[in-house]
């Protein structure tokens, strides 16, 4: 999609959720940022003084993310990468960001992915996905998952701190998703 034009979900901007995340105290410190695109969170993510690495599947969104950093001035490593299978890095990270990843997922996928995250965020570590939520009107585009899901998904290494409605904003005139936000807390090691 990043090939043929501008994607619904790249806004040229931060989530609204992840800026309140970030100004309400919620992302510490060293952050990963999965299914990146263009790399709008990470690079608003750097711009608050996180060291943060974004990584998506889609090479022209990665230049993209690249070419934003470079004329931004700010220090992201943007790179390509299977979120289904994620090299640790050392450190871990403190924090891994989901913006529209986890909603695109097979019900195959998702303990891969689940997995994965687990494999690069400490112990004590936390995650946050943003993802449509069934409320959403199905016009198309990706799955709908239920606060249910999200728990199932994450029931094994995380405790699903919470999950509260939100919006998931796009790039069509004043056309907003219903969404879920879950705070997620890596429990093992």
């Amino acid at each position: 999609m990043y090939r043929d034009g501008r994607p619904p979900w790249d806004i040229g901007r931060p989530q609204p959720a992840v800026v309140a995340l970030e100004e309400a105290g919620e992302i510490v410190g060293r952050v990963i940022d999965v299914g990146c695109g263009t790399g709008e969170n990470a690079l608003y993510l750097s711009g608050r003084g996180h060291f943060v690495r974004g990584v998506d599947s889609a090479p022209t969104a990665i230049a993209r993310a690249q070419e934003k950093a470079r004329s931004r001035g700010l220090r992201v490593e943007f790179g390509a990468a299977d979120a289904l299978a994620l090299e640790p890095p050392t450190p871990l990270f403190d924090v891994a960001l989901d913006c529209g990843l986890f909603h695109t997922l097979s019900d195959d996928e998702r303990p891969r992915y689940v997995t994965s995250v687990a494999r690069v965020v400490r112990p004590g570590g936390r995650m946050f996905v943003l993802c449509f939520s069934e409320h959403e009107p199905n016009w198309g585009g990706p799955r709908r998952v239920t606060q249910a899901e999200i728990r199932v998904a994450f029931a094994r290494g995380w405790k699903v701190r919470t999950v509260r409605e939100a919006r998931f904003a796009s790039n069509m005139d004043g056309v907003e998703g219903r969404a879920w936000l879950a705070a997620i807390d890596r429990t093992d090691a």
